[in-house]
């Protein structure tokens, strides 16, 4: 069965469309509550008096507003806790012990790099070996047949 075909996809719209008209007509408990919960954000923002432009207009604004602010969030919030973190360790320990941590961490690093550069080596050299060594082992096959 094709996916991309047309033939496929109106069947499946055709089938939703379908479903969505009988829990329409039939809702069940997930429907009722989320027909309640509309109700109650038309009463409370005051929706149910507007035109269906105007409820538009307003939950548009509503959503960009939401969705900036949850970007916004996102992006420059875990940034800004970090930031205020380090000032926070700077403003009880003082300039040595940043220094002091700063000196251990580039210590850590130099060593862990070394041994990066000592497994990168011997990897290095272990496939050197095995290209030297591998049209030796074809010969000795090619030989003994």
């Amino acid at each position: 069965m094709d996916l991309l075909s047309p033939a496929t996809q109106i069947t499946f719209g055709a089938t939703l469309l379908l479903a969505i008209a009988f829990l329409m007509y039939q809702p069940t408990g997930l429907v009722k509550w989320l027909q309640k919960k509309n109700y109650q954000y038309e009463v409370t923002f005051s929706l149910y008096m507007l035109t269906p432009t105007e409820k538009f207009v307003f939950n548009s604004v509503l959503f960009l507003t939401f969705s900036m602010i949850t970007i916004a969030v996102t992006l420059y919030l875990p940034n800004h806790l970090s930031m205020i973190m380090r000032r926070g360790y700077y403003y009880f320990q003082g300039e040595a012990a940043i220094s002091d941590a700063s000196s251990q961490a580039a210590s850590t690093a130099g060593k862990a790099s070394e041994a990066v550069f000592g497994m990168a080596e011997t990897a290095f050299h272990a496939a050197v070996n095995t290209v030297v060594a591998a049209p030796e082992a074809v010969s000795q096959v090619g030989q003994g047949r």
